[in-house]
C-alpha cells in the first residue's frame, strides 16, 4: 500500500507539514505497514518558499525590507537547492499579515518592500527568480515595487509620486531610464492562480480591495487610480493592462510585473508539483490524499486540491480531498479523479475550537477515510493491501 500525502497549509491553524504529518499519523493508526510519502505543498501564496526551499534542500535568507505600511520588517527569500534559483513570496514584504489590527490601509500600503527583496536577491547575483503572489495588504499596482528597482514615478510638476494606491491618480509619466537594467537579464516565473484584470468590476480594486480594509468609496477611487496607471504604462510600453488577465493579481503588481519584467506567468500549484516531482511519487501510488482549510466552488479555479488531483487523475490515481470545511459548488472536482471530499469535523463546533485542535481533527478524519477507501477497494476489487 502506498500513499501520497500533498496537502496545502490550512491555514491560521496548520502549515502544509503540520497538515502532512497529522495525516500521517491518521494513516499509520489505520495500516501501519503503509509506505507513505509526504509531499506539502503551497500554491503561490504563503508557504510556497518554504515548500520549494525543503523540496530541493536550499536554505532562507533574512532581510530587513520595507513593510506594507513603510515600517521596518524581517521577511525573507529562499534559495532553491540549484544555488541558482530565488524565490519570494511579495506577502513576506508586503503581506496582509504585516498589518496590525485596525490599520489596513490600501490607499497607503506599498509594495516598496518586495521591490527591495528583488534588490537584493539581485545584488546577490541572482538571476532566475520565482515570484509567488497572494496574501497582499496592497492595491498600488505594483508601483512601490517598481521605485524600489529605480523607476521614477512622476507628477505634473516632476516630483516623485509618494507611496501607496492612493498616489497613482498623481501619476503624469513613467521615467523608466533608471529602471534596474538587470532585469531584462532575469527569468522570472510568476507563480499566481489569480486571472483578475487590473481594473473595473472584476479588478483589484473591486474584488480585492474590500478584504484589505477599503470602503466602498476607496474601492472606487482605487480603481480610478489604477486606471489611470495603466493608461500611463499604455503610453510608456505599449502594453495595455486594464482587462488583461493576471494584471490584477496581488492589488495589480500582476501588471507591473507583465508590463516591464521579463515574465511567464504559471498557475501557482503548477510551479510548486513541477519542483517537488509529485510526478514521480505517483508511479505504483494506491492513492493522494489532499486538502486546504476550506474546499469550495472557489478550490476549482486552481487551487492546490486540484492541481494535485488533475495530476494524479492524469496517472489515473484517485484522490481523496480532506479539508478543514466543505462548502458549495464541489462537484466539478469528481470531474478532475477525486473520489470524495471530506470534512475534518466531527461534531458541531465554533471555527476558534477547530482551529486551535486542527492537528487532531485531521489526524482522526484522514484514519477514517482510508479505512473506509481501503474497504471498499478490497470489497469491490478483492484486492489485499497487506
Amino acid at each position: 500500500m502506498k500513499i501520497v500525502i500533498a496537502p496545502d497549509s490550512f491555514k491560521g491553524s496548520l502549515s502544509a507539514m503540520e497538515a502532512a504529518n497529522a495525516m500521517n499519523n491518521g494513516i499509520k493508526k489505520a495500516f501501519p505497514d503503509a509506505a507513505t510519502v509526504l509531499l506539502p505543498i503551497g500554491d503561490g501564496g504563503e508557504g510556497t518558499m518554504e515548500t520549494l526551499v525543503a523540496a530541493t534542500g536550499g536554505e532562507i535568507r533574512k532581510v530587513h525590507v520595507s513593510g506594507p505600511l513603510s515600517n521596518q520588517v524581517e521577511a525573507a527569500y529562499g534559495v532553491l537547492g540549484d544555488g541558482k534559483t530565488c524565490v519570494i513570496e511579495m506577502a513576506s514584504a508586503s503581506g496582509l499579515h504585516l498589518v496590525p489590527d485596525g490599520m489596513l490601509s490600501p490607499l497607503k500600503a506599498t509594495t516598496y518592500g518586495t521591490g527591495e527583496l528583488i534588490l537584493k536577491a539581485l545584488r546577490d547575483g541572482f538571476s532566475s527568480f520565482i515570484i509567488g503572489l497572494g496574501g497582499s495588504a496592497t492595491n498600488d499596482g505594483g508601483a512601490g515595487m517598481l521605485q524600489a528597482l529605480g523607476m521614477h514615478l512622476l507628477d505634473k510638476q516632476g516630483n516623485e509620486i509618494d507611496r501607496g494606491g492612493g498616489e497613482l491618480c498623481k501619476v503624469h509619466h513613467i521615467d523608466v531610464n533608471s529602471f534596474d537594467k538587470r532585469i531584462r537579464e532575469c527569468k522570472f516565473i510568476i507563480a499566481s492562480d489569480v486571472q483578475n484584470p487590473l481594473v473595473g468590476a472584476e479588478g483589484a480594486s473591486h474584488v480585492f480591495g474590500p478584504q484589505k480594509g477599503a470602503t466602498p468609496k476607496e474601492v472606487e477611487l482605487l480603481d480610478l487610480n489604477l486606471t489611470n496607471w495603466a493608461d500611463k504604462i499604455l503610453n510608456v510600453t505599449g502594453i495595455e493592462l486594464h482587462n488583461q488577465p493576471g494584471a490584477g493579481a496581488a492589488g495589480g503588481i500582476g501588471g507591473a510585473f507583465q508590463a516591464f519584467f521579463p515574465v511567464e506567468m504559471k498557475r501557482g500549484v503548477d510551479v510548486v508539483l513541477d519542483y517537488i516531482k509529485l510526478v514521480d511519487e505517483l508511479i505504483d501510488a494506491d492513492v493522494v490524499i489532499t486538502g486546504e482549510g476550506k474546499v469550495d466552488s472557489q478550490t476549482a479555479f486552481g487551487k492546490t486540491p486540484l492541481g494535485v488531483a488533475q495530476l494524479a487523475n492524469s496517472k489515473d490515481v484517485p484522490t481523496i480531498i480532506v479539508a478543514g470545511s466543505v462548502g458549495k459548488g464541489i462537484e466539478v472536482l469528481y470531474d478532475f479523479g477525486v473520489v470524495s471530499i471530506n470534512s475534518m469535523l466531527n461534531s458541531p463546533m465554533s471555527l476558534r475550537e477547530a482551529m486551535e485542535n486542527a492537528g487532531e481533527l485531521l489526524e482522526a478524519s484522514t484514519e477514517q477515510v482510508v479505512r473506509l477507501y481501503f474497504h471498499q477497494c478490497i470489497k469491490e476489487k478483492g484486492r489485499s493491501f497487506v
